[in-house]
């Protein structure tokens, strides 16, 4: 082959190479683009935070541990709410609900130790002894109507309330005392009352320490001063 016919057939290839060149930049190829998968994208649920509020913390302190004042209770306002947990107890005949309404033992220890050998085993053998024989008897006292008897009033003198002073009656602090106070009540027959023997201060609070008489001919359950109609507070004096 004559070098004339060698070179128009490298012109040739070459020719065709770039065409071929030329198919494949092209803006349509036969080959299929796949697009990319796009970017997912995962959010998270939002964070719930639940607050949960701590209960308010009631604290009752225990009048008995804190020190005895001089401070007169009411006599005219207030006694009939104060004495509300002992008619439940007369009118039940269970005890325990008046306890609310009586000395509290704590307030008891203050002023009798040093004073008695034994105070806590006189508040228990003693005052909370003749108290639980009272109650029933002052139920048993309402008759047949005890269920439906209604407290109509509590009346007091304000003019019996006397300052104990400490030293006396075996106390080693003072006290308010008030005496005789009456519980009127209503039954089908009638207005009727009986005493509360004894009231005593604590804090300028009234609390019952005797319920029927204080002292008694024998260790029985005894109702103070039943009458019918309102009857009359005191008498006075006693401590």
């Amino acid at each position: 082959m004559s070098s004339k016919m060698q070179r128009a057939s490298v012109l040739a290839v070459l020719v065709l190479a770039a065409a071929a060149s030329a198919c494949g930049s092209g803006a349509t190829s036969g080959t299929a683009t796949t697009a990319p998968n796009p970017t997912t994208v995962t959010t998270a649920p939002p964070t719930t935070t639940t607050t949960t509020v701590a209960p308010a913390t009631t604290t009752t302190t225990d009048p008995g541990l804190l020190p005895q004042t001089s401070d007169e209770p009411p006599v005219t306002t207030g006694l009939q709410a104060a004495l509300t947990p002992l008619w439940t107890a007369i009118t039940t005949g269970d005890p325990t609900p008046g306890l609310a309404a009586f000395f509290p033992r704590s307030a008891y220890l203050q002023m009798k130790t040093g004073v008695l050998a034994y105070p806590s085993s006189d508040y228990t053998g003693r005052l909370i002894a003749f108290y639980d024989l009272d109650v029933p008897a002052y139920h048993q006292a309402l008759g047949a109507d005890a269920a439906s008897a209604s407290l109509e009033s509590v009346v007091a003198d304000p003019a019996l309330a006397q300052w104990i002073a400490p030293g006396t009656c075996e106390n080693k602090m003072g006290y308010w005392h008030l005496p005789g106070v009456r519980l009127v009540y209503r039954t089908a027959s009638g207005v009727h009352s009986f005493a509360v023997a004894s009231l005593i201060s604590w804090r300028g609070t009234w609390y019952v320490v005797h319920l029927g008489p204080n002292p008694r001919p024998s260790n029985v359950g005894t109702v103070a001063q039943p009458a019918d109609g309102g009857g009359t507070p005191g008498p006075g004096g006693g401590c």
